[in-house]
């Protein structure tokens, strides 16, 4: 017998309760950054499905470790958290490549492996829609991703060669993959220093405006102290040169995106690798937020791991992503754990505007799907943590390979029902706002 769909009503109640859970604390604290994230969320289905990993956890929490080509290894492995078609660009490794792959980890934790892949699949039907593609092509699309995430799986899971499935970079990636990075190689942090810094009496400092805040004395002792526990948080091979870490200056600022919005966060300007201003190095410290999917993870030894959050996002991306960068580390700060990572000038966001014919689509649809494969199976016994003891990718190879046929059909289904369910979300949401309805607001 069909379970019941909720009327409009009742599920206007059910996504401002998991709001509340969700955003309540930061809500209260920075209302304004709320309503600009809000109006964000507003202007698309897809928008609002980027800013709603809590709701769409909510609605999965039922699924648990019992679902399709779920065990107790496939059901605990590290996993992005927020695996969308907007979550990919580049950015410059440790070892001074150029990389594209996914790079926004602030969601990422130990979970079941099928979210991420289901989290994704149902953004691609909600981008097929805003492009007008038919049921019929969305269909072909999630199937294109699946299929590429389960051959990408099963040659690293069989011990192929590095040869055989590289990292997307400059000499291996093409198309909207290889534009971005080549967008990528074309950007300087001479001028993403120029335009946040101004010299000063021969010194570099953070320029005024701009969003920027200047902080009192005592915030700045704090932020300070915080940036010497953070120095003890970052491997060796980062330490050669001490006055790499020498500090010019600070800032505060206020996290406005989708995903930031009330987050206090701070930049701090570094002397770099030399004494010349071109080389000095802004690195930003910002309060970490709790992920969305951790609230629906109950494993004990999983929510007791991690220091902090700020800990949370660094040990997830270190274990997500090969030659993370070297600035990457953690620290507290007035009680609350901090993301301590490098304002990169190398990243740039895949960019759907402008991607329109379907073979294209389709072509850029595969890479997501092996470089989420890549991603996976970084991520297994070789990343140094005991809460994923073993393969990764040969536990995932393992559980489709049970039922090649059903995975491809699993994530087309979800996508197709998920998909309808996030595009009238968003006109409840839009409703809920507009009226006036969001306590806070």
């Amino acid at each position: 017998m069909p379970v019941p769909q909720p009327t409009a009503e009742q599920r206007g109640e059910e996504i401002l309760a998991v709001f509340d859970t969700a955003f309540g604390e930061l809500l209260a604290a920075d209302p304004a950054a709320f309503r600009v994230k809000f109006r964000k969320m507003a202007a698309s289905a897809f928008a609002f499905y980027r800013g709603t990993a809590c709701l769409f956890y909510n609605d999965l929490e039922r699924e648990q470790l019992a679902g399709p080509y779920l065990d107790e290894r496939t059901g605990r492995v590290w996993i992005h958290g927020d695996l969308h078609a907007e979550n990919f660009g580049t950015y410059m490794d440790a070892n001074g490549r150029l990389i594209f792959n996914v790079n926004d980890f602030d969601e990422a934790y130990v979970g079941p492996f099928t979210w991420d892949l289901k989290r994704l699949a149902a953004s691609l039907a909600l981008l097929g829609y805003t492009k007008a593609l038919s049921d019929d092509r969305i269909t072909e699309l999630v199937r294109i991703c699946a299929t590429a995430y389960r051959e990408r799986i099963h040659a690293l899971a069989t011990g192929a060669k590095d040869d055989d499935v590289p990292p997307f970079t400059l000499d291996t990636a093409d198309g909207p993959l290889l534009g971005a990075l080549r967008m990528a190689r074309s950007l300087t942090r001479f001028s993403l220093l120029d335009s946040m810094t101004e010299i000063r009496d021969f010194e570099r400092r953070f320029a005024s405006g701009g969003g920027s805040i200047e902080l009192d004395a005592a915030t700045r002792y704090k932020v300070l102290a915080a940036f010497d526990g953070y120095l003890e948080t970052l491997p060796e091979s980062s330490l050669a040169r001490p006055d790499s870490y020498r500090v010019k200056d600070v800032v505060g600022r206020r996290g406005i995106g989708i995903g930031s919005a009330g987050l206090p966060s701070y930049n701090i300007l570094l002397e770099g690798n030399s004494d010349a201003l071109e080389n000095d190095v802004v690195i930003y410290m910002k309060q970490a937020q709790t992920p969305a999917v951790s609230r629906h993870i109950t494993d004990p030894e999983v929510r007791g791991y991690f220091q902090h959050e700020g800990h949370r996002t660094v040990i997830s991306q270190r274990a997500l992503q090969d030659h993370a960068d070297p600035w990457l580390g953690w620290t507290e700060l007035d009680g609350s754990g901090q993301l301590v990572a490098e304002v990169s000038p190398y990243a740039v966001d895949l960019d759907w505007s402008d991607i329109d014919d379907v073979e294209e689509i389709a072509a850029v649809v595969a890479d997501l799907g092996r470089a989420t494969a890549t991603m996976h199976a970084a991520a297994d016994d070789e990343s140094g943590h005991s809460l994923v003891p073993f393969s990764t990718e040969r536990a995932i190879d393992a559980a489709i390979a049970a039922d090649e046929e059903g995975f491809g059909e699993l994530l087309v289904d979800f996508a197709h029902g998920y998909g309808a369910r996030a595009r009238a979300d968003h006109q409840i949401f839009v409703d809920l706002f507009r009226n006036g309805r969001i306590p806070g607001l």
